[in-house]
């Protein structure tokens, strides 16, 4: 995404902690720099990590920080809704984003603009598709709600936040290689907490579901194995096809093992401003 220095960012960690920086904040770099480590700029506990992280233009618009909205999935099916102005007074030592379980953790966190339509995706290849009005907008020191029925033995691998539906595409990955590209219209839209619909026949050829992304034809994905290895990847060569199919195999992992993490990384010609 694009920046201004003074745009922030929201750090959200596994146990439902949330950081501030201003971007002027992170160290500058060339674009082949190896980096520095987050956790060395803010105050975050030992037996904690980060998670996922939001950029926002401003906490200071009255306007923008009420009608825009922070929204949350756990891996346990559970979404929370809280409007940015929670988040508008920073503190070094953060503050809490989500009450989370023992048995739990924080899996995504998005930006949305309160007209949004969310989709989660589970592990065992199903997906569900609601409006973001059907998480009512609560308070920071809550668990949320049932976003997701999951039954027994699964969890929750991915949250993608859709602002516009018309033409939108998502794509289904697995941990053995195969994915499928599907328009988001095939979701219908339906209330939260249901068991949702077959976004990927998970087989024993296939392996589990490891995360569904939004994609455009201009976009690349990064694949992260367990072997450690990473890979870029167009979207472009991945053709659409209907949801409740198995799928290709899009990426050949030989010794590599399996698919690890996968994250979508926008054209730079399309970059995201904040």
């Amino acid at each position: 995404f694009v920046a201004t220095n003074h745009n922030y960012i929201l750090f959200f960690t596994e146990k439902g902690q949330c950081y501030w920086l201003k971007v002027y904040e992170i160290p500058e770099g060339s674009r082949t720099a190896r980096g520095r480590a987050i956790v060395n700029l803010i105050d975050i506990d030992k037996d904690d990590s980060i998670k996922t992280f939001v950029p926002v233009k401003t906490l200071d618009d009255e306007e923008y920080i009420n009608n825009n909205y922070i929204i949350m999935a756990t891996k346990e099916g559970k979404v929370k809704k809280t409007t940015l102005e929670a988040y508008s007074r920073p503190r070094r030592d953060g503050i809490i984003a989500i009450n989370i379980n023992d048995d739990d953790s924080l899996l995504e966190a998005a930006l949305t603009n309160g007209e949004s339509n969310i989709i989660l995706a589970n592990r065992k290849g199903r997906a569900i598709r609601f409006h973001e009005d059907e998480v009512r907008d609560m308070g920071r020191n809550t668990s949320g709600v049932k976003g997701m029925d999951l039954g027994s033995d699964n969890e929750l691998v991915d949250m993608v936040v859709i602002k516009n539906t018309h033409g939108a595409t998502v794509l289904a990955i697995s941990e053995n290689g195969y994915g499928k590209r599907s328009l988001v219209e095939d979701y219908r839209e339906q209330s939260r907490g249901g068991k949702g619909v077959i976004t990927l026949k998970v087989t024993k050829k296939t392996g589990e579901l490891i995360a569904l992304k939004d994609v455009s034809d201009k976009d690349d994905l990064m694949v992260i194995t367990e072997g450690g290895k990473v890979i870029r990847m167009s979207c472009d060569g991945i053709r659409t096809m209907g949801r409740n199919t198995q799928g290709v195999r899009i990426m050949r992992l030989d010794t590599e093992g399996k698919i690890a993490a996968v994250t979508r990384v926008v054209n730079e010609e399309e970059d995201e401003t904040v």
